[in-house]
Order: structure tokens, then sequence, then C-alpha cells
């Protein structure tokens, strides 16, 4: 009998499960809030609590699997730490392509000389003092480097001289663009890479936390990490390359479903506190985006399940729309910490504030509203952001912290940095008023939510009547904004009409339909398939959203923490791709890290190509921890038609190599088992 241990931290909460893997179901659950001073805590705790209600040793954990949302919130959240591209080769118009810019919020760049022609030879001389001077003045200004260099997929010698030298010299992580992707397009490879270099901080904490909680319980079981294309990669495999989690607690939730469920055809949306993701399932499989996961606003190289995922969830900020004459509301995209989570460790300041902001007849902006430091690499910030920074030692009402309007833009970026967070009325808060939940601290949100109320709109008005029509407000709002992403969703997939999904999902025949209109036309629409709904909040929210979309809603028993079960039913793998172009008749080249290599004949170039593909992928998927390997092949074989007869353009060869997780005991594959019904 084997136990096999699955673990999710998200923005609020981390979960636990033990699961028998004999027996195929679950023996224990539980959850903590996610402590993001030290993530051991939270993560300790779930842990504890699910082998406790198990009932079972930690030395009889076979396997353990982690997910996780926080590579994925940082993106949708604009956060992350400071970091330094080098851009080699490249000129100052690839900055503007792909979002670059954006990825990089005013993060520095160094522009160097170097890169590669499509070739693969050399373009010019690689700028090493350069490097050198840029590297030595900002290394301790930074968290990490992202490295990206012209044609690096077709000859990565640049990226790696330049890797080599940042270790050497700053002692900081490194990010080559050519080992997340082997496609071109070097700005996107570029935007790709600072993203993860920006993450590697963040999950190189989580798993370090967890490792330790695991050895100071006496948890000797690999450890594994959920990717975004829903397999399994080692720990230590993921802190080089914390890029592929993004999705990952997403992309485990659909095997969550698919194992909770059953469903082959349906509709996935996990509400946590910070996201909404919706995925479709499809004769009982996820759908990997061909594209690049996005996420954030931005496009990835990264293979990851076809998602949407939206700045929407428990916790979400919710803005107060303040133009027109009667306003409205509106959710997200950035998560706030609820003013009734915060009260429960620091309940007088909390009550305090509040009080005084209800005794008086103004509401000012800021009022209800409380910013919490998070600490981290301040490197890089003006004066204003530094001297904001320095005020905030501890959990304070936000206007406390600011001493002019000029130091709002300061603040912000503070946030964008990771440095604070924010704490205000969030949709958990409104769910506390309505007494749909009671975890928290219930009477902080009323009198937050009763301060909310109180603030005018366009015409004067206030903008409800007390804290309950409000908080009832906040909670239609947040089924409005789900029943839009499930739509998007829907019709992404079935392709109706020109218009993108985004504006079909909201338009008023679409709204008219989903009413059942009944006049001189008569208009029905309704999703054709059920919704499986997960996430802790689900049971709270997703009722109504089924009734709206007129579709079954199912509401999985284990939905809470599916994340987590789908963290420990899933299998490794590991994929390598390589090029082969031919830039002359009769001439074969394969681009490999190592160099090129060239042949004369076309079979003989494909067969050395999958030769090497094989080793690396079957190195990887070792260095991953799986075993009993199975090895696919893909050829995708490029050519032309000139004078009748076909020429090599080039070929995209990928060998993929995929088996399950190597654990302490020996136990058989959890995929084999039947799925429940």
């Amino acid at each position: 009998m084997a136990y096999f241990l699955g673990v999710d931290t998200g923005g609020t909460y981390t979960d636990a499960v033990i699961l028998d893997e004999t027996a195929d179901r679950v023996i224990g659950k539980a959850k903590s809030l996610t402590t993001r001073g030290d993530l051991a805590i939270g993560i300790g705790k779930a842990v504890d609590a699910a082998l406790d209600l198990a009932g079972i040793a930690p030395a009889e954990v076979a396997l353990v699997s982690l997910s996780t949302t926080l590579a994925t919130n940082a993106l949708v959240e604009g956060q992350g730490g400071r970091v330094a591209l080098i851009f080699i080769g490249f000129d100052d118009d690839d900055l503007t392509r792909g979002g670059l810019t954006e990825a990089l919020k005013g993060d520095p760049v160094i522009r160097l000389v170097g890169g590669h022609t499509h070739a693969g030879t050399e373009g010019a001389p690689l700028d090493m003092a350069g490097l050198q001077t840029a590297v030595e003045h900002l290394g301790p200004e930074v968290m990490g480097f992202a490295v990206a260099a012209r044609f690096a997929t077709r000859n990565p010698a640049h990226e790696i001289i330049a890797r080599d030298l940042i270790r050497r010299v700053s002692a900081r992580p490194v990010t080559c663009s050519h080992e997340l992707s082997a496609k071109l397009n070097g700005p996107k490879r570029a935007l790709t890479a600072v993203l993860n270099a920006r993450l590697i901080g963040m999950i190189d904490g989580l798993v370090a936390a967890c490792e330790r909680h695991l050895a100071t319980k006496g948890i000797t079981a690999p450890l594994m990490v959920v990717r975004g294309d829903g397999a399994l990669i080692s720990a230590a495999m993921v802190r080089e390359r914390p890029i592929e989690t993004i999705l990952s607690g997403p992309a485990a939730s659909i095997v969550g479903a698919r194992w909770l469920t059953g469903e082959k055809d349906a509709l996935v949306s996990d509400i946590g506190g910070t996201t909404t993701d919706v995925a479709i399932l499809k004769d009982g499989l996820p759908e990997i985006d061909p594209e690049g996961a996005r996420v954030g606003g931005f496009r990835t190289m990264v293979e990851a399940v076809a998602m949407r995922t939206t700045g929407l969830g428990g916790d979400s900020e919710v803005h107060l729309v303040t133009e027109g004459l009667t306003g409205g509301l509106r959710l997200g995209p950035r998560r706030l910490i609820p003013v009734s989570l915060l009260a429960v460790d620091h309940a007088k300041m909390v009550h305090d504030t509040l009080d005084r902001a209800l005794g008086s007849d103004a509401v000012g902006e800021f009022d209800g509203r409380f910013v919490i430091p998070m600490f981290g690499q301040a490197g890089g910030l003006s004066a204003r952001e530094s001297a904001v920074l320095a005020r905030v030692t501890a959990p304070m009402p936000l206007n406390a912290a600011l001493t002019s309007r000029l130091e709002v833009a300061a603040m912000e970026r503070l946030v964008a940095r990771g440095l604070v967070m924010i704490a205000g009325v969030t949709p958990s808060d409104a769910s506390h008023v309505l007494g749909r939940l009671s975890a928290w601290d219930g009477r902080a949100a009323v009198k937050a939510m009763t301060l909310l109320a109180k603030r005018r709109n366009g015409a004067g008005d206030r903008f409800a009547d007390g804290p309950d029509p409000l908080a009832q407000q906040i909670v239609d709002q947040l089924t409005q904004q789900t029943v839009e992403c499930l739509l998007e969703a829907a019709f992404a997939e079935d392709e109706i009409g020109t218009d993108p999904p985004e504006t079909l999902a909201r338009h008023a025949l679409t709204t008219a339909g989903l009413a059942q209109h009944r006049g001189i036309l008569a208009l029905s629409a309704r999703l054709a398939v059920p919704v499986i709904g997960l996430g802790a909040s689900a049971p709270s929210y997703y009722g109504a959203v089924g009734q709206r979309l007129g579709c079954p809603m199912i509401l999985p028993e284990h939905a809470g923490v599916a994340n987590a079960i789908g963290a420990v039913v899933g299998q490794i793998s590991q994929r390598a791709t390589g090029q082969i172009t031919s830039p002359s008749e009769g001439r074969f080249t394969l681009h490999l890290a190592e160099g090129l290599q060239n042949f004369s004949n076309r079979d003989d170039a494909l067969a050395a190509m999958e030769a090497h593909l094989t080793a690396e992928a079957t190195a990887r998927a070792r260095a991953s921890g799986a075993e009993d390997l199975r090895l696919t092949v893909q050829r995708d074989i490029r050519a032309a038609e000139v004078e009748g007869q076909s020429m090599f353009i080039e070929a995209v060869v990928t060998v993929t190599a995929s088996g399950r997780p190597r654990v302490a005991h020996e136990v058989k594959n959890p995929l084999d088992a039947p799925m429940p019904v």
C-alpha cells in the first residue's frame, strides 16, 4: 500500500491531500492560509493536518507533488523581482515587439553587439568587455538576469558565454532564452526569459519551503512539481525553469477535475483568490495551446494547457466606477488581502482605523485600505519609492503611509515589485457580510463594506444603502464576470463569426439569448456542456453561474482541493526539439546547443537529430524522476515544390519521453486506475 501527498500553494490558501493509491481515493485533506512571509508555515499546517486526518505516518508517503498558482498570479498582477535583460545582436525596434517593453516594466536592458545569423554562423563577435562592465554594475541591484541573443535557437554560443560570465561575476541566477524554447522569434523568447528570471526567486522559495517541512517531518519521498501542461517535473529542474509552472495550478485542476468527475466533455472553471482559470475538456483531455501560454496579457513560448486566465477571484480588488451618473462595480485584476483576513492577526489596528473612518461624515479615497510589508530585494528603487517603503514597517492604514498624492505612484510601484501588498474590500469580505463565509473577522468586513457603501457616485448619491446591498452587488458582479469568462472560452472554441470572443461574450444578443428573450424575436442561448466548478469558494458563487448559463453545474466533493489531487495523478513528460535547415543544395545542418553539425544526406541528418534528441529527452525525464519511459518522435518536414520536384526547406524534430514518477515504494501508476464515476 502506498500513499501520495499532493500540495497546492495558491495566493490565499495552501491545500494538501493524501491519496490512497491502492484504493484510489482521498483519505485526508486540509487547508491552511498561504503564509507569504514564510511559505513553509502554511505548507506545514496543511500537510500536518492532512496526515493526521488520513491517520498515516510521514514515512509511509511514497511521492510528494506540488502545484502552485503563485507564478500565474504574479504575472496576472504584474508583480515580480527586478531583473536585467542582456539583449545581444538586437536593435531598439526589437524591444517594442511581442510586449517585451511592457514585460520589462522599466527594468534595465543592456544591448550588446553579437548574435548569429539564420544559418547559425556568427553575425558579430560578442562584446565581452561591455557585458562584464554591465554585470558588475547591475549585479547588486537585480535578483537575476535574462539573456537573449539573435538567432540563439540556431546557435546558442553567445547566450552560453554570457550566462557563464554572469554567474562568475555576479553569482545571480541566469535564464537563457534558448533553454526555454527552440522556436524562432527573438523578442518573444526574450520576453519569456525575462518572465522566467523574474519568477526564479519566488519558485525557489516555494520549493525550498516545501523541502524544509518535508525534511522536518521525516518524509523522504521524491518531490515533483506540476508543469503548465499538466506533466510533472523534478523540483531541481523547476528551480532553473520556474516559468514552466505558469498555469501549473490550473493544469493540475484539470487533471483533478477529470479524476474527480469522470466527465469527458466539459468546461472546467477554477476560482481561486486571484484568478479564474477556464479550460475545455474534450474526450477526457485538455488541449495544449500551440502558440504558448498566455497569462497576464503576455504571450509566452511556454507549452501549457490551453487556458483562459482572468484576474478574477475571491480576493479581487473591488473598484467603484465613478464615471457617469450611476457608476458601478468592477472586480480585479489585482488581488488584495481581504480586510476580514487582515483583521484576524491585526484586529485592534484594523478595527480602530475603521471605527475612526466611520465616525466621519466624509469618506477619504484610501479609507478602509491598508498596506502590509512583504520585504524582498529593493534594488533600483527611486528616492521617493525608498522613502515610502521605509515607512511601511508593519501593517498600517494606507493613508498613514502616504504623505501626498505624489507618493501614490510610488506605492503602486512597490506593489508591482511585490515589496508591499494592499488590503481592502474583496468578494471574500462580501461573502462574510452575507453570511456565506465565517472563517475570518466578519465584523471587520461589515465595517469596511459600510465605509465603501458611503462613497458617492457621479450623481452624488451613495453607492449603496448599507453593507448588505453593496455585498450583494459585489457577488452579483463576480457572477457576471465569471459568466463572461466561460462564454469567452466557449466562443473561442466554436469560432463563430469574425468578432473576437470577448465581444461576443458581452454582445446584446448573447445577453438576450441567455435571458430567453421573447418578443417579436424569440432568442435562446445556453452552454451545451456542463461546467465543473472548482475552488474552495465555488459552492458559494457557482450555483448562480450555472443558472445564468442554463447548463449543469458540477461541484465535486473535493472541489476545493482539486489542484492538490491533480498534482499527484499526473505523469512526467519531457520534450526535446531541434531544427534542421538546408543552407545550400545537398547540405543539411543540425542546430545543436554544442554547435552546428553538417550532413550531405537528408535521412542521415534526420536520424542523427532524432538520436541526439532521444538522448536529451531521456536524460531530462530521468533527471525529473521518471522510470519505465515511453518515447514518441514527431517529424515536421517542410518542403517546397520547385519545377515539379520537392525541395527540402527545414525540419523540426520533437522527441517526447514520458513515464511514471519514481516513488519511494513500488506502486502501480495512478493513471492506470479506472476513473471514478
